[in-house]
């Protein structure tokens, strides 16, 4: 998603959407992103649903976009805002965007209540996580539908996936499981339109509106050389777009063309596994190096040391704490200590630096910990098939 907007929905205990995650409110548990409601890729009887239309591919103004948005000044839900007759003075200013066009497209814009109340509720979670807090959230994921999805998209895109894991040394099952936690492979990319939802979050929602302005900011400058009518995508209830759930600023960094039509389209599984990929390179992925390793613990002393993807611990420290891995790693010295609450006890892991990698999208161990879980399920599904014939 975008990396500043997991980074803020961590801090207020918000769960996008985003992933589903993409328009679905919060979950329980701290960083946590709900399970679809009804937004699988397949309906009740089995069949699947088709994929949103791409804003990519929906007819657009073209040139005549600047005078369908025109208005001497900004009427409806956002006429006599002051900090928004700022941003698009600056957005004029900075960016060469008409004054006249920017009216016509606010002016358009609808305040979301709703989403102001929402966000309001939200508190930071304090605490340990309640037992059992990993067999919920992991449950969410980890379904029948979501791995027989995953391996139908893995078929789906194969090419796409096997040039990506080539180019930025990215494992297909993992883009797979990204993109199948955050909008089910594409079933459940958003609802709400995007200009509603950045618009409203930038000037009504004061205690983080100055990133949302940067965001709202980033959608307009995408949407223009895109080519995109800023009206018509759709999202999370925050603003982030696509398989991926880029937010508009991620997009500006880290969106590939990788079809090479000419348009990085998050709604295109090629550019979205493309984008995904190039996002976990850029963020510091290991060709080739393990996401996790788990581990065994004896005694108390294992639950002495803090735990969770930001912590870095020596094979010796862990030793002295009677915690080791279960197969042989090496002592890299930045060992992340993953502890897991089931039902019926902690199960411990260690997170190596591409488990830290995913931890970047989503600022989540359960998040991380569903990915990197979710892709080795699909993975065996995505192979079963192969191994049969044999």
């Amino acid at each position: 998603m975008g990396r500043l907007l997991r980074r803020f929905l961590g801090l207020v205990g918000v769960v996008m959407l985003a992933s589903g995650c993409a328009s679905q409110p919060a979950a329980s548990d701290p960083g946590a992103k709900p399970a679809p409601t009804g937004s699988s890729a397949t309906s009740g009887s089995g069949t699947r649903k088709p994929r949103p239309v791409s804003p990519m591919r929906q007819p657009a103004a073209g040139g005549a976009m600047a005078a369908v948005y025109r208005a001497p000044t900004v009427r409806g839900d956002y006429a006599g805002y002051p900090e928004l007759d700022r941003f698009i003075s600056r957005m004029v200013t900075e960016h060469g965007f008409s004054r006249e066009y920017l009216n016509g497209v606010f002016s358009q814009a609808e305040r979301k209540d709703w989403t102001i109340e929402y966000m309001n509720r939200q508190a930071p979670s304090a605490g340990p996580p309640r037992p059992g807090a990993w067999a919920r959230y992991r449950a969410k994921f980890l379904t029948d539908r979501h791995i027989a999805e995953g391996a139908a998209f893995w078929r789906d895109n194969a090419s796409a996936l096997s040039r990506a894991q080539e180019r930025y040394g990215v494992p297909a099952e993992y883009i797979v499981g990204i993109i199948g936690v955050e909008t089910m492979y594409g079933a459940n990319t958003g609802s709400h339109r995007i200009i509603d939802a950045l618009t409203t979050l930038a000037f009504d929602y004061p205690r983080r509106a100055d990133y949302f302005r940067g965001e709202l900011e980033n959608y307009l400058v995408m949407t223009r050389a895109e080519g995109i009518d800023p009206l018509a995508p759709k999202g999370s209830f925050a603003g982030a777009m696509g398989l991926g759930q880029f937010m508009p600023g991620s997009f500006q960094k880290w969106a590939v063309d990788f079809d090479g039509d000419g348009h990085k389209d998050l709604w295109d599984p090629s550019d979205a596994v493309g984008s995904v990929a190039n996002y976990f390179a850029a963020h510091g992925w290991r060709r080739g190096q393990p996401v996790v390793t788990p581990a065994s613990a004896l005694g108390a002393r294992a639950g002495v040391l803090d735990a969770g993807f930001d912590t870095s611990y020596s094979l010796g420290t862990l030793a002295s704490h009677d915690i080791r891995p279960v197969s042989q790693v090496a002592d890299s010295g930045d060992l992340r200590l993953l502890r897991l609450s089931n039902n019926a006890g902690d199960e411990y892991w260690l997170g190596h630096q591409n488990f830290y990698v995913i931890t970047r999208y989503n600022h989540s161990t359960h998040y991380a910990m569903a990915v990197y879980q979710l892709s080795q399920a699909v993975k065996q599904r995505y192979r079963a098939p192969v191994v049969a014939q044999r």
